[in-house]
């Protein structure tokens, strides 16, 4: 494992985002949704997340997550992602969402 700095830590912006809408993503080579994310100050963003094994399309409105705003934006296929849905692999290498607990402000960074 390499490490980095605090300074390169803070370079990263993780910041939490209420999902406003997830929509299927059939053209995505992997099984995934697209999902619309209000980061407050920062926006309302789209990208697609390889979630669709622990989460259904209806219950992801409204929940808050985790993204990182600051990459640069990504073509996938015909559809253009604005942030990186973070997660972490379980035992069967299928995606469940970083999540926090209890509702805070959407764009806080994660600090």
């Amino acid at each position: 494992m390499q490490e980095i700095t605090w300074a390169d830590f803070e370079k990263v912006e993780l910041r939490v985002g209420t999902i406003l809408e997830a929509f299927e993503f059939p053209e995505a080579r992997k099984p995934a949704y697209k999902v619309k994310v209000d980061f407050g100050e920062f926006g309302v963003r789209m990208s697609s997340a390889q979630i669709t094994k622990h989460y259904k399309l209806e219950e992801l409105p409204g929940r808050q997550i985790v993204g990182v705003i600051n990459f640069p934006k990504k073509q996938i296929g015909k559809f253009m992602s604005e942030f990186l849905v973070t997660g972490f692999a379980d035992a069967n290498g299928d995606i469940v969402l970083t999540a926090v607990q209890g509702n805070v402000p959407n764009g806080s960074k994660m600090c």
